[in-house]
């Protein structure tokens, strides 16, 4: 049986008023969140803890410490019927915007130049590895900012970073291949399945161009056995003006890498186990949609309610992460 507690502003342990608790997050996001569902009243006249939105929210786990943040929202019904939905201090990435312009400097240093100034606490950040040129960004969040700096430096070097939050710092860690700690099986501990394939998103071909219209620069790459099976599609794209034929070749072959693929959602209801969340990966087996292997946790919904604790996971063959491609402006 899995005990939970909260912790609000400090002083109040809330855990009597609690019906259900939700815990999620996804790896397009910087942020988990924690929702929780309250009867906040005693005689069905007032609030029994007149909850504010900015303050701190802890969640715990038969003691383990899973989610730190601020409640966003607050919401409460003539019945004492309440809501709280809160956000670890990385949502502060989403509601921040600006233009910035950075020259020669890596994804990391570009994660640490915005949370500088934007007095975001910081832990320790991965070096990205590829130095970007020039990046101009107009009216972006500070999110879109790194996700764009992260996406440039994979197309580069095929590196993939995430961001995560953790004792109220963020951290920058590169994803390499994922120890898998954890099965879900049917008759063990899946309780629902079900999977789709899609090539809707997939390109079999890839162009890439550079540099002014009349010393223009083209790089292309084609997945010959990936055309004859599914057909012809072209993804075609611009890149810096100061980039070379070297890293137009490199690009176009990392964008081919990304596309040529056969796009699979999985979604696997199962037992609950706090473990398994956004970024990591399993192993799965369901013989109906045929899971068979290992996957990555692209989503994930842990729900809480009485004494039954249950979890909703997005899974994918692949690594999947968020991904804006950087455009010149004219």
């Amino acid at each position: 049986m899995t005990r939970i507690t909260v912790l609000y502003d400090g002083k109040h342990w809330i855990e009597p008023l609690i019906k259900s608790a939700e815990w999620s997050g996804d790896v397009a996001q910087p942020h988990r969140t924690l929702t929780l569902t309250i009867s906040n009243t005693l005689n069905g006249k007032e609030q029994a803890v007149p909850f504010e939105v900015g303050k701190e929210i802890r969640f715990y786990a038969n003691n383990t410490g899973l989610f730190r943040g601020i409640i966003f929202e607050y919401y409460i019904s003539d019945r004492g019927e309440a809501v709280i939905t809160a956000h670890d201090e990385n949502v502060y990435l989403t509601k921040n915007v600006d233009t910035r312009k950075f020259t020669k400097m890596t994804a990391g240093a570009i994660l640490k130049e915005i949370c500088k100034a934007f007095e975001v606490p910081v832990g320790s950040v991965a070096n990205t590895g590829y130095v970007i040129p020039k990046m101009n960004l107009h009216g972006t969040t500070l999110w879109d900012m790194i996700v764009t700096a992260l996406t440039e430096t994979r197309k580069q070097n095929g590196r993939k970073f995430s961001v995560f939050s953790k004792g109220g710092l963020l951290y920058l860690r590169e994803r390499k291949e994922e120890v898998v700690r954890w099965h879900l099986e049917r008759g063990v501990n899946i309780t629902g399945a079900s999977r789709s394939l899609s090539i809707e998103d997939t390109r079999t071909a890839v162009k890439v161009e550079a540099g002014e219209e009349k010393k223009r620069s083209t790089a292309a790459a084609k997945d010959a056995s990936m055309i004859a099976k599914y057909g012809l599609m072209q993804h075609y794209e611009t890149a810096s003006t100061d980039a070379n034929k070297s890293q137009l070749d490199q690009l176009a072959k990392q964008r081919l890498k990304d596309l040529a693929k056969v796009g699979e959602e999985i979604s696997v209801e199962a037992l609950g186990n706090v473990e398994v969340i956004a970024g990591t990966a399993v192993y799965a087996f369901e013989s109906m949609t045929k899971l068979a292997g290992g996957f990555y946790v692209t989503a994930d919904k842990h729900v809480f309610e009485e004494s039954a604790y249950r979890m909703d996971v997005t899974l994918s063959k692949t690594d999947d992460l968020p991904e804006i491609n950087y455009e010149e402006a004219a």
